[in-house]
């Protein structure tokens, strides 16, 4: 997936889905019945962003990031010096990956100090939307319908909310909230 910017092009919708995947797998139909790539878009509606909290930041979490990135990178740096030279003692190799770990932990340590102050905590940063249209260029519209089957799509399909279901326990995170009591439970006062 890359960003284009400027004006959408235009297109008919040929098919609308709830989840992403759908959409996916009408594209991949469509251009197996060698409808132009360029003439399809996936257009989400009602995007929002979701932010998932995966962890507490902290001085040790920050090191330990760092050491498997240094570590990665010093593995890099002495497979680079083994392959580049014929006879490289193994205390070189080792010697390189410890510095890739010291290297990266610095590093990390020193950005979460900076960062720190800001936020406390880890996050992964996702775009979802309510609803995904394939739309088609003009010119291709009439076979891609063919192919996909739909005539003319719903122009806001409806998305099924999902209710709780009483016998399940609640998830981690989630706020639960009291019954509230019903009039006929209540006995009166004597």
């Amino acid at each position: 997936m890359s960003m284009m910017s400027g004006p959408a092009p235009e297109g008919e919708v040929v098919a609308s889905f709830p989840a992403y995947e759908g959409a996916q797998k009408a594209v991949s139909a469509l251009i197996a019945a060698d409808i132009p790539a360029r003439d399809i878009m996936i257009v989400g509606h009602d995007v929002r962003s979701v932010e998932r909290v995966t962890g507490r930041l902290g001085w040790a979490a920050a090191a330990r990031s760092g050491a498997v990135n240094g570590l990665l990178l010093g593995m890099l740096f002495s497979f680079i010096f083994v392959f580049g030279t014929a006879n490289v003692p193994i205390q070189t190799f080792v010697g390189v990956m410890i510095v890739g770990i010291a290297f990266g932990m610095l590093l990390s340590l020193l950005m979460f100090a900076v960062v720190r102050r800001r936020r406390d905590f880890a996050s992964v940063m996702q775009m979802v939307a309510e609803r995904y249209d394939v739309t088609v260029a003009p010119t291709s519209i009439h076979r891609a319908r063919e192919v996909v089957g739909h005539r003319a799509p719903h122009p806001h399909p409806p998305v099924a909310e999902r209710s709780p279901i009483d016998d399940e326990p609640p998830r981690y995170g989630e706020r639960i909230t009291p019954p509230a009591s019903r009039p006929d439970d209540e006995t009166p006062a004597s």
